[in-house]
């Protein structure tokens, strides 16, 4: 048998890309010939990372498969479900993903790999795999502590026996005690009510169950009690192998990751170095919410109130057709060197490093708060939707990093409701006092667990390397059957 070769299928998202672009580069550097399979607009994405992996370059490949979007009914050029911004044209982009079936089965013929890392997104990818006798690993970007979460509340389904939207209940049967509110998910988990969505969720949850295994972005210190709840008392193969953007340990690495970036790495980092350490909050709500001009006037006023030097992110998306009105009249010159905004896409990782932060105004989506956790760095947590409400209480009840701003409902576009002076008043805890400096005490000691772990004979690095051999002895085997 030769050399080992893996498929990653990643979904089209900056949240399912960038790391699974850190996975090939992982698996590359134990050695593992790697291919993504991704879209033609997508691919720029991955062909400028893998140009900067030098000596890991040979062993990463791409493969570029069709995206059927006119079929599908979006609008030519979409390709990324971060540029839908209407609910109702997102049924359109699944239905685009299930046109790929075909398209995948055909890259696989003809590449052969020994295992195919696939998406959650992609419940049929098990059944592509099996067609070809190859391992299907499922990729959820997600934590162990949500995954955990998320599956008990579709068992036990506690959300049916509470009478109000506002009353918080327990999610049953995790390690620790776990409230929400029926506001904080999403209308079909809300109301228990069968959608085509809920219907191909479950179908990914059943395609899991029959797949060889979970590959999730974490370290296992850093959930521990949630990775052995998910693999021993929910009976899932996983294995943990993050963080996985620590991969990135080169200043380039770090400023090109995922998009261009909308400022140069060179003038972001001169603003820093002239910040003291720990005096600026970094503001960024990820590639997918979509805020109304109200919630973003919001935010400005909070920050400036803060008293806080800030770094702030604000999708392009967002702000293109109102010509500034977002922003409160002279806000800029009132925080002129005092603030940064960043209109379009950050250096994220490279920013969060530098030690003039000193917190992260974050979404919770689970990349940004494993890099948040990877940096060292306190958060004002601010989630959304998806698994982000979950995020949350990972970080300020469980880790107890964080501060909660105090967003109450699920929702993905038009986001509003978070107040200037919830914003002013959890930025100022999180960046000054003694329970903020108990915070980065704890931080700083989750990052220094985060470097360990992938580092060699760290817990992910072994986990990794157990991985590998397992997906080898699995094709060894099958040579000698045949």
């Amino acid at each position: 048998m030769g050399q080992l070769h893996v498929f990653f299928f990643p979904f089209m998202a900056h949240g399912h890309m960038l790391p699974t672009m850190d996975m090939a580069k992982l698996f590359a550097s134990h050695c593992v010939k790697t291919t993504i399979i991704t879209t033609p607009l997508n691919a720029p994405i991955f062909t400028k990372a893998i140009q900067r992996t030098k000596n890991l370059s040979t062993l990463i490949s791409i493969s570029v498969i069709k995206f059927p979007a006119e079929e599908a009914g979006l609008p030519q050029g979409c390709e990324n479900i971060d540029q839908i911004h209407s609910e109702d044209m997102a049924p359109n982009f699944f239905k685009a993903i299930n046109m790929l079936q075909e398209p995948l089965e055909h890259v696989i013929e003809v590449g052969r790999p020994d295992c195919l890392v696939a998406d959650m997104f992609f419940p049929w990818a098990t059944d592509v795999a099996a067609k070809f006798s190859i391992p299907r690993i499922v990729f959820h970007g997600i934590s162990f502590f949500a995954l955990c979460a998320g599956e008990n509340m579709r068992l036990y389904k506690p959300q049916k026996n509470v009478s109000s939207d506002s009353k918080p209940f327990i999610v049953p049967n995790l390690p620790h005690e776990v409230k929400i509110t029926k506001m904080r998910l999403a209308d079909f988990d809300k109301e228990d009510i069968e959608t085509d969505f809920s219907k191909f969720l479950d179908k990914a949850r059943e395609t899991e169950m029959t797949s060889f295994g979970v590959v999730v972005n974490s370290f296992y210190e850093l959930e521990p009690a949630y990775a052995d709840h998910y693999r021993r008392v929910l009976g899932r193969k996983a294995w943990h192998i993050g963080p996985v953007s620590l991969c990135n340990r080169e200043v380039e690495d770090k400023a090109q990751r995922g998009k261009e970036t909308s400022i140069d790495k060179l003038e972001c980092l001169k603003w820093l170095d002239s910040k003291k350490p720990n005096s600026v909050i970094y503001a960024c709500f990820g590639s997918c919410a979509d805020f109304a001009t109200s919630q973003l006037y919001e935010i400005a006023m909070g920050l400036e109130a803060s008293g806080q030097e800030f770094i702030w992110v604000v999708r392009k998306a967002e702000i293109e057709d109102d010509n500034e009105n977002w922003l409160p009249e002279g806000f800029e010159e009132r925080t002129k060197g005092k603030g940064l905004i960043i209109r379009g896409w950050a250096p994220q990782v490279l920013i969060l490093d530098h030690d003039a932060v000193g917190g992260f105004v974050t979404h919770c989506g689970w990349n940004s708060t494993l890099e948040g956790v990877s940096a060292g760095v306190p958060m004002v947590t601010a989630p959304f939707f998806a698994d982000q409400f979950f995020n949350e209480k990972l970080v300020t009840e469980i880790l107890k990093i964080g501060v909660c701003v105090g967003s109450q409902q699920w929702k993905r576009v038009a986001i509003d409701g978070v107040k200037r002076e919830a914003i002013e008043k959890a930025v100022k805890e999180i960046m000054a006092g003694e329970e903020a400096e108990e915070r980065r005490r704890r931080a700083r000691t989750l990052k220094e667990m985060a470097w360990k772990a992938v580092e060699e004979g760290g817990s992910s690095y072994t986990d990794l390397n157990a991985l590998i051999k397992e997906v080898s002895a699995y094709q060894a085997q099958k040579h000698i059957k045949t």
